[in-house]
């Protein structure tokens, strides 16, 4: 079976209790050793805090887990030999036997294939800048556009083009809501500046959108909820805005294009923010995370 869901998770869903999906890609490839398992238990632990049920999500041997026990998260934080997955790599990864983490796209459509409704990570891919010349743009949007999952994060990466990936999700109908603010999050930043059309303020609320569109019907696509990260855990607006910068000309004159260029501009900006780019981004997750748990709970609670 090339899909496995943990008996934990398997329960809960069966029983109707609330599961939050949970990415493995910042354990494997986002954080620094050992400090990244030492994050995805605490991750973990804001779940059940949160009265939810943890899955993260990873591809071992050749098999997609729904859910890791303490072995196969272990192995996702210590393998250097752990590769990225998308969810166009799933296919080849599960054929293969590859071990791999998953990325948003991945995630969110293995979540979606096993009932989970609620997802939480750190910020979404997008349209990169300087789209009209490389066409680059994340595979998170369209696979978004595809499944029915809630995904509550705190925007998408402020390195990319910004109100490119919202008028890209608008044209792809997938619904934006913005938690406690009217201003799409700037993932390190509590604001992008860019306006967002609906603001939701309670986890019912979110739960009560999640219940409307079921009703409704018709084309199937995630919900996102862009919680920012507080204004107190942001990371320095200027700081963020001269780092940037700095980042975008090295890497013109590096000739780093493509898929390189977003793991090039996260490490600029851990290393030229002393780690501030770090801990913000760790902020955004775990107050993510918590809202997750709320929004899968009050969905689960239903008249």
């Amino acid at each position: 079976m090339s899909t496995q869901v943990s008996e934990e998770v398997r329960e809960a869903l069966h029983e109707g209790r609330p599961v939050v999906a949970l990415e493995s890609t910042i354990i494997a490839h986002g954080l620094p050793r050992p400090r990244n398992l030492t994050v995805g238990r605490e991750l973990e632990a804001l779940v059940r805090d949160g009265g939810a049920v943890p899955a993260t999500i990873a591809v071992l041997d050749g098999v997609a887990r729904i859910g890791l026990d303490e072995a196969g998260l272990t192995r996702i934080a210590e393998d250097p030999s752990v590769r990225k997955l998308g969810h166009r790599d799933l296919a080849p990864a599960l054929a293969t036997g590859t071990t791999g983490a998953t990325t948003v796209s991945a995630t969110a459509w293995l979540a979606d294939s096993v009932g989970i409704r609620v997802f939480a990570t750190g910020g979404l891919g997008g349209v990169h800048r300087e789209w009209a010349e490389t066409q680059d743009e994340s595979a998170d949007l369209r696979l978004l556009a595809q499944v029915g999952v809630t995904v509550v994060c705190a925007g998408v990466k402020s390195i990319l083009d910004v109100p490119a990936t919202l008028q890209r999700l608008e044209t792809l109908g997938v619904t934006v809501v913005g938690y406690g603010t009217d201003r799409f999050p700037g993932f390190y930043l509590s604001s992008s500046g860019e306006p967002v059309d609906w603001t939701l303020r309670t986890p019912e609320a979110v739960a009560g959108v999640m219940r409307a569109r079921d009703e409704l019907g018709g084309p199937r696509s995630a919900l996102v909820v862009g919680n920012p990260v507080p204004t107190g855990q942001q990371l320095d607006p200027a700081l963020h805005d001269r780092v940037l910068a700095g980042g975008l000309a090295a890497a013109r004159e590096k000739g780093i294009t493509g898929q390189a260029v977003t793991p090039f501009l996260l490490e600029y900006l851990t290393v030229h923010t002393d780690g501030a780019s770090l801990e913000a981004n760790l902020a955004a997750v775990r107050g993510n995370v918590r809202l997750a748990a709320l929004v899968a709970a009050a969905d689960r609670d239903r008249p």
